[in-house]
């Protein structure tokens, strides 16, 4: 790579972490495409994986594609939050290099064997560290009067480390408790409640900005439910006590959906750049009140009687996770490369786009079962159709200069 385009690449955490986590989004569902259709016979042949394909979707989905997003994201706004300097290259450089590896390696495995995954694996562990320390410094660093947000969500992604250190230990062992707390662990003691407390910290701002005539409440106490709720939801799936997980489930549910009437909804959708930010925000309480009452009709009834699978997941993980991935990484690639922040119709239609995945990848497990392996294609192939010219559109971003000709 040329000395200027390498210069450009690396001026800013969010350029290189973006980078990978837009050839991620693509190559995560690949894979999963390719898994799918020749799992149902509509083409090909099964490969023979290394692993389960569920354990490889997990990870992908839960420690491949997210952390690339989140760590260029919070690079770039924890000193912003704090008022410190900005994290030199010096530092968040080596995580990008042993992140990439893990996450190319990682597929490489898949036909390899587990000792390349295990690598792989504990690659990504080692850059996940150096991002850490990365952020460490910042908070240690700075005097600000206000941490809690950046306290929580690096206590959350120390949680996702020793999660992701589980998953790599199964790998070694074959022990399947592991892989169920680098499951459970990575979905939510690290994703629900680094989304949470961005989505806390920053959609107030975003609304009142975008929206000056709107007053934006942003109470503590919803986060902190959600917050508390998704320890207590992890301490119950280990335990095996799935029937009792409405119990932390619809606190959570009431508290992000009163969220999202505290901080209009209903008035953003009118900025589509701001509107997608509250509809992924949205998709958590519908989320959360889905598994609320999957767990509670045993309870009530005696017996499952309503059993919607993966569905609810799914509506946090797409809906939600997906949704909230896609419009804080257009808004930052726009703001932060000095283009304008609007977005025009492809991308609307991709915004749409998403919201149509994780329906159909959610009545994938509610309707009958003749329909499900159309609807698990259907939803993987979609997901390619909004994320690929997404990322033929914003990846040359990184690699030029900002048009503003301003640093970063």
């Amino acid at each position: 790579m040329p000395s200027k385009l390498w210069n450009s690449f690396t001026a800013a955490p969010h350029r290189v972490m973006f980078f990978g986590g837009a050839l991620q989004t693509v190559a995560v569902m690949l894979w999963w495409l390719y898994e799918l259709v020749t799992r149902f016979g509509i083409a090909g042949q099964p490969a023979s994986w290394a692993i389960i394909p569920s354990a490889a979707h997990a990870y992908l989905m839960i420690y491949g594609l997210f952390p690339f997003f989140m760590f260029g994201f919070l690079m770039t706004v924890f000193p912003r939050w704090m008022g410190s300097p900005e994290i030199p290259a010096r530092h968040f450089l080596p995580a990008f290099l042993l992140l990439m590896p893990g996450a190319a390696g990682f597929y490489v495995g898949l036909f390899a064997g587990t000792g390349i995954l295990a690598v792989a694996v504990a690659s990504t562990l080692a850059g996940w560290g150096t991002a850490l320390y990365a952020l460490w410094r910042v908070l240690r660093d700075t005097k600000h009067p206000d941490k809690r947000h950046p306290t929580i969500i690096f206590i959350a992604l120390g949680l996702g480390w020793f999660s992701l250190a589980a998953y790599l230990v199964w790998l070694l062992n074959d022990n399947d408790i592991y892989l169920r707390v680098a499951i459970q662990g990575g979905l939510w003691l690290f994703l629900l409640p680094v989304f949470a407390s961005v989505a806390h910290r920053m959609l107030p701002f975003f609304t009142s900005s975008a929206l000056p005539q709107f007053i934006v409440r942003r109470p503590d106490w919803p986060w902190w439910i959600m917050l508390a709720g998704s320890v207590t939801h992890t301490l119950l799936q280990l335990l095996y006590a799935s029937n009792w997980l409405w119990a932390s489930d619809f606190p959570m549910a009431f508290a992000a959906l009163y969220l999202s009437y505290a901080w209009g909804l209903h008035r953003s959708l009118r900025i589509p750049l701001l509107g997608v930010l509250h509809i992924g925000f949205a998709w958590m309480g519908i989320a959360m009140l889905m598994f609320g009452i999957q767990s509670l009709m045993p309870v009530i009834s005696g017996s499952a009687i309503l059993n919607w699978g993966l569905a609810p997941l799914h509506a946090l993980t797409i809906g939600c996770f997906a949704t909230l991935l896609i419009g804080l990484g257009t808004r930052v690639t726009l703001g932060h490369s000095g283009l304008p922040m609007r977005v025009d119709k492809p991308v609307q239609l991709m915004f749409l786009g998403m919201q149509l995945v994780a329906l159909l990848r959610v009545l994938a497990d509610m309707l009958p079962i003749q329909a499900n392996s159309w609807l698990y294609v259907a939803a993987a192939a979609l997901w390619l159709a909004c994320f690929s010219p997404w990322v033929l559109r914003y990846l040359p971003v990184y690699l030029r200069p900002r048009v503003d000709g301003q640093a970063g």
